[in-house]
């Protein structure tokens, strides 16, 4: 989720912010947040009837209720998520270090952009555990990234990159289709004539990562002009399937479609899929201001096709090998913005995941009483990666690429206490 949704609104509420809204903190019992000592200060104020600059709580703006037998809150504006919530299980104690839209690549990294480019956790996917299906990319990304989060291999090399994917079955792929009709003899004797030609290039150049990729890309290229247009074909859907992911609700229907294609990738083999929501810019959750309508209308675009994905794939016998991460950069602040808003925070936020062999309708790890720190088995993004790394039996450090030394941060430490 682009932007940085705000934990206090979704998963993870604070009452307390409302008890004490239009109060400084040092008013409050919770004087102690604001202590150097615990990484920041509250740096969002407004003014008072005086005209004196205080920090503010910002009352929640949407009401929690309890849901399944979990018993688990979750916000009123995620009520088809709510429906799922014994499929969840969810850590509130997640922080990340760069408080611009740069930790979207942080999040998908581990590093900072300070740092340089980093492969991402897909990359790592991909290279670590390869193809389960030779006619579909292994690694597919939809939605729109912005320039600093548009490629994930880095250093592993660009054959490590998704595979960009649009919604329209007719042309889902960048230069999918050739510009006038050719037989599949045709096509045949073309692809063979590359294949020559690259295999001519490869001896003069047999160390060129980015000429293994193109040649690579090809070969997928060709076999994908078939096999993703059927993936994507929506009309073999019933229409009961299609109303579960809000396909018939305007305001649904882009990101409903994005996951249903996901579903259908996953059946078919694809290991990895990356959906970007509210995409472009610094990202359409960043509710500085407004954020009441903001949030209550992005919701409703994302919670039907979400909750839709969890129960079609529990039903399908496929949650128990599919992890599903609802995930955003970071959380937002308990004080105020102006008026109606709230401005980045990293010390403490929310993910959730669902399915591959994870604990069903938990809650690990916890923030302050008003939201500001992660103060509970406290998280740093790579411990998601080390999660699901793990669970996809994957381990990190035998992951080695001559003459690159990772930190032990880049690593992280899966979560156990969300694992079955």
């Amino acid at each position: 989720m682009n932007g940085g949704v705000s934990h206090v609104e979704s998963f993870d509420p604070k009452p307390m912010l409302t008890r004490y809204a239009g109060k400084s903190i040092a008013e409050t019992p919770f004087a102690a947040v604001q202590d150097p000592r615990k990484l920041a200060i509250e740096r969002l104020v407004v003014p008072d009837a005086n005209g004196n600059q205080r920090n503010t709580l910002y009352p929640l703006q949407v009401g929690f209720r309890k849901h399944g037998q979990s018993g688990i809150e979750i916000s009123d504006w995620f009520p088809h998520i709510a429906r799922n919530v014994d499929r969840l299980a969810v850590v509130r104690s997640l922080w990340t270090t760069d408080s611009n839209h740069g930790a979207q690549t942080q999040f998908h990294s581990g590093r900072h952009q300070n740092d340089g480019d980093f492969p991402n956790l897909g990359a790592w996917v991909h290279y670590g555990l390869g193809t389960l299906n030779e006619n579909l990319p292994q690694f597919i990304s939809m939605g729109t990234r912005e320039y600093w989060n548009k490629r994930d291999g880095h250093y592993l090399g660009p054959s490590h990159d998704a595979v960009p994917l649009r919604m329209d079955p007719a042309n889902p792929l960048d230069f999918g289709n050739p510009e006038r009709p050719f037989t599949p003899e045709s096509q045949a004797v073309g692809l063979g004539l590359l294949r020559e030609l690259n295999a001519i290039r490869g001896v003069e150049y047999p160390q060129d990562p980015a000429l293994a990729a193109r040649v690579a890309a090809y070969e997928l290229a060709f076999r994908m002009q078939r096999s993703v247009p059927e993936v994507m074909e929506y009309s073999a859907e019933s229409q009961e399937t299609q109303r579960l992911y809000g396909l018939e609700v305007p305001g649904c229907r882009d990101f409903g479609m994005q996951l249903l294609a996901a579903r259908r990738f996953v059946e078919r083999g694809v290991r990895f899929i990356q959906i970007q929501h509210g995409g472009g810019g610094a990202g359409a959750w960043d509710a500085h201001s407004g954020l009441k309508a903001n949030h209550a209308q992005l919701a409703l675009a994302v919670d039907q096709p979400i909750g839709g994905l969890l129960e079609d794939l529990d039903r399908r016998g496929l949650l128990d090998e599919t992890l599903v991460i609802f995930a955003t950069e970071f959380g937002r602040t308990p004080g105020s913005q102006g008026s109606d808003g709230r401005d980045h925070h990293i010390f403490g936020f929310s993910v959730w995941m669902a399915g591959g062999g994870l604990k069903r309708g938990v809650v690990h790890g916890a923030t302050d009483e008003i939201g500001f720190h992660a103060a509970e088995h406290r998280h740093y993004v790579t411990d998601i990666h080390a999660t699901i790394l793990q669970q996809l039996g994957l381990d990190s450090r035998r992951l080695e690429v001559p003459g690159r030394k990772r930190l032990e941060i880049d690593h992280g430490t899966p979560i156990q206490q969300i694992i079955a």
